[in-house]
């Protein structure tokens, strides 16, 4: 049996039988304790049965536990739970008494009631009321006369019966009808535009928190109804539709909205204080309308333009303003965009807002800025300022390839005037060390590294180096022999690689390697046989930096020249230890021979040599050819070295000298004064060197010999008398020759050595190439030469050279065209 009252229905909770109320919100003292009410809605209420075991039906027994837990299965699923207040024993559901074993109990079968109870008819009319009437305390912010769990429960039963189509649309008029009533508030013309931001941010915050209430209110409906419905706004959007449509989205409103918004960023952009927590609100409230991009961030960055072109445009005609200064600017105004979207601008501004400063600041002014001041960056080297350049650029297409160009332009302009100016020849080597290393550190420091700017110095550096043909090559290599001398104690081991390095990197961009070769083997031959190296370590260094550089080939002969050192060494030391060639005398005597083939050419000279030494030497000529059958020796003595004691009146002095100056000195054993031309008669020494000799003997730092005639000039006339009263702190002292300065003939006998070099080079290309092609005309020709060949060279001596080659029968004119050349096979 079922006992449940369902006539009579309270208003504010669905039927089940015994009406309580819960008001949470109710201060009176006679509401001493807190009922507890768990509820379904009516569709699913619950019957509770109380079966007796003793009371068994037949038609109950297929009853099983699957039906009771199907049963407590959906009841555990609802929230709110309602148990009926009256239990029923039923025979019919219970179990079969037969099947119910001893000391079994009573069991519980909790069934959803299928009866669905009425309600009053006067209920939905009674609940909108009261729901109105709470909307329209929220909306005019005055307090609600019923509990919000009151106000809910309403919502939900009205939508458990079918309701919640007319209660969403009553929602909507009513929630429309307050907005309207807000429209004439935005339409006061004496109100001023930032009074009115003021207003619109107090109403549209009012509104936001009003249409969370009204949510909280009716979520049941915006969850079960509204949201579910594709054609439908959830609560909250409904709010934000209505106040944008009948608000934001008029144009008197929406035009002094978006213009008093700019007018504020126009102001902090000048420098100005404003408030940003209402930029804030107000941004906001465009993003949450769906109006933002639409109705204010194209007015905004159209703004943003204006402002950033006639700015850029005032700043680069004023002639105070440098780039640097220009720069800093720059950088200064991306932060502070950077920091307004940050605070207040919407994130998918972002891009377009910086894309948009970047272009009327930088991008439309690219060439302009580096012309106005990218040099003087370089010349200062100011690294920030050409770092943020840099950075700047590196975001347009073009920036880089700008800049790349202006860079290259520099370097050929500051190389150029250092190469071509020839009274800068002493210093080019040195000057150009420095704008590489000048480079090199901006393109590290400045530029990150970029491996296009690499390219552009090896580009630009192998320009500059080759607009004066041969030059440089030649005075690197002079350069190296300053360096790796034995007077130069500048630099430490360590120091002195890591310049060489640098020398390398120079090397490596001169077309003319051989014209290196060539000089750098002459001044390698002098510093090897005068013992003016450095160091021997330093010289192999050089070497092995060569071969890395150009291959074996190219220092075979440089090699040769340390071996033929070696080698004289080991067969002096093997000379002096066979007693039969030992010569009686006081003189020691050690020889180097070289091989014609790896040191330069030498002019032969002779001289008259002391009989010691004469005999010395046809001893040291005996042993060699006995041992070297088929050679034939040929003396330098340009090259010979020599160290003497002297006796002075202030002690005995040990003096090393060249070959010529050891011989003037012998000569005053016999005489204290002797002329020129006397001398000149037992020596056999040309003029040139004689005078040379002479000059460094008695007018330079240590004159052993005094010349009793006033001036430097030496002539034939001239006395010169052994000083006997010469005096020096050090007991062993080295006494230089007066070095002859290289004559324009001598450069040029050089380079015309040089030529024929490469000569052989020049052959093989022409010969290669018509083998290749068997049928070319002579411009051509000419082009296909120069394109394969690694060193300048002029068409006039190609011509020559294709001369040759026709009168060697490797190639010939054609018969119709003499322009046109043949290959023979």
């Amino acid at each position: 049996m079922s006992v449940a009252d369902s006539n009579s229905v309270n208003n504010h909770f669905p039927p089940n039988g015994r009406k309580r109320q819960l008001n949470t919100h109710s201060t009176s003292p006679a509401n001493d304790r807190t009922q507890t009410k768990l509820r379904f809605p009516p569709e699913k209420r619950t019957r509770l049965s109380l079966e007796d075991s003793d009371t068994a039906h037949p038609s109950s027994s297929s009853s099983s536990a699957e039906d009771m837990a199907h049963t407590a299965g959906h009841t555990e699923t609802n929230n709110k739970l309602s148990f009926s207040n009256s239990f029923a024993a039923h025979s019919k559901a219970g179990i079969n008494n037969h099947t119910r074993k001893p000391g079994q109990g009573k069991k519980l079968v909790i069934k959803n009631r299928k009866i669905k109870p009425d309600l009053p008819e006067n209920y939905e009319v009674q609940t909108w009321e009261k729901l109105r009437v709470a909307i329209r305390a929220v909306h005019t912010q005055q307090p609600i006369s019923y509990s919000l769990e009151e106000l809910y429960q309403a919502v939900e039963n009205m939508c458990s019966h079918r309701m919640a189509a007319k209660l969403y649309d009553n929602l909507r008029v009513e929630c429309e009808r307050h907005v309207q009533s807000l429209a004439p508030g935005f339409r006061q013309p004496d109100v001023d535009d930032a009074r009115f931001l003021l207003v619109v941010n107090r109403q549209w915050t009012a509104h936001c928190s009003q249409m969370i209430m009204i949510r909280s209110i009716f979520l049941y409906l915006d969850r079960t109804y509204a949201v579910p419905s594709t054609s439908l706004l959830s609560i909250w959007d409904l709010g934000l539709d209505l106040f944008g449509s009948l608000i934001v989205s008029q144009g008197r409103v929406r035009n002094r909205v978006v213009k008093g918004i700019l007018a504020l960023i126009h102001r902090e952009r000048c420098g100005e204080s404003v408030d940003r927590s209402l930029l804030k609100n107000l941004l906001r409230m465009l993003v949450d309308l769906q109006m933002y991009q639409e109705v204010f961030e194209i007015e905004f960055l159209r703004e943003t333009e204006t402002v950033y072109r006639s700015e850029a445009l005032r700043m680069l005609r004023d002639p105070e303003f440098t780039l640097p200064d220009y720069l800093a600017h720059v950088d200064r105004r991306l932060s502070q965009e950077s920091d307004r979207l940050l605070h207040y601008l919407n994130k998918s501004t972002r891009k377009p807002l910086v894309l948009c400063v970047e272009k009327q600041l930088i991008g439309e002014h690219q060439q302009e800025l580096l012309d106005k001041g990218f040099e003087s960056l370089l010349e200062s080297t100011r690294y920030h300022d050409l770092t943020l350049l840099y950075k700047l650029l590196l975001r347009f297409k073009n920036g880089l390839a700008l800049l790349s160009k202006a860079f290259s332009e520099y370097i050929k302009k500051s190389g150029a005037a250092i190469v071509s100016d020839c009274e800068r020849d002493k210093t080019m080597v040195q000057e150009l060390l420095e704008l590489k290393t000048k480079v090199d550190g901006v393109i590290c420091q400045a530029f990150q590294g970029n491996e296009r700017f690499h390219d552009v110095v090896r580009d630009s550096f192998e320009s500059v180096i080759n607009r004066r043909q041969n030059k440089p090559a030649e005075l690197i290599a002079k350069y190296v022999d300053i360096q790796l001398r034995s007077g130069n104690k500048e630099w430490s081991d360590e120091e002195l690689d890591k310049l060489l390095d640098r020398v390398m990197v120079l090397f490596r961009y001169i077309h003319g390697k051989d014209v290196f070769e060539a000089f750098y083997k002459k001044d390698l031959a002098k510093r090897l046989l005068l013992g003016k190296s450095a160091s021997f370590d330093a010289e192999k260094s050089m070497l092995l930096k060569l071969k890395t550089e150009c291959g074996p080939n190219f220092t075979s002969k440089l090699e040769g020249m340390f071996k033929d050192m070696e080698l004289s060494k080991e067969m002096v030391s093997n000379f002096k230890e066979m007693p039969r060639h030992r010569v009686s005398g006081n003189i020691e005597l050690n020889v180097n021979v070289l091989t014609m083939g790896y040191w330069p050419t030498y002019t032969p000279m002779e001289v008259v040599l002391p009989p010691d030494m004469v005999q010395y030497l046809e001893a040291f000529k005996a042993f060699y050819l006995n041992k070297h059958s088929g050679r034939k020796l040929q003396w330098q003595p340009s090259l010979g070295l020599c160290v003497l004691k002297a006796f002075f009146t202030h002690g005995e002095k040990e003096l090393q000298v060249s070959l010529f100056q050891g011989l003037v000195l012998l000569q005053f054993n016999d005489a204290d004064k002797l002329l020129l031309s006397d001398i000149k008669a037992a020596t056999g020494i040309e003029d040139s060197e004689l005078t040379r000799t002479m000059q460094s003997l008695s007018l330079g730092r240590a004159r052993v010999l005094l010349k009793l005639s006033k001036g430097k000039d030496v002539t034939d006339s001239d006395e010169f008398a052994y000083n006997r009263e010469f005096k020096h702190k050090l007991c062993r002292i080295k006494i230089n020759q007066v070095q002859m300065k290289e004559t324009v003939e001598e450069n040029v006998s050089t380079n015309e050595r040089v030529f024929q070099d490469r000569q052989y080079q020049v052959d093989a290309a022409i010969v290669r190439i018509m083998k290749m092609r068997r049928t070319l005309p002579h411009n051509l020709l000419v082009s296909e030469c120069i394109s394969q060949l690694r060193f300048n060279i002029r068409p006039a001596d190609l011509k020559k050279r294709m001369e040759s080659l026709i009168d060697r029968d490797y190639i010939r004119r054609s018969k119709e065209n003499s322009s046109i050349y043949e290959y023979i096979a």
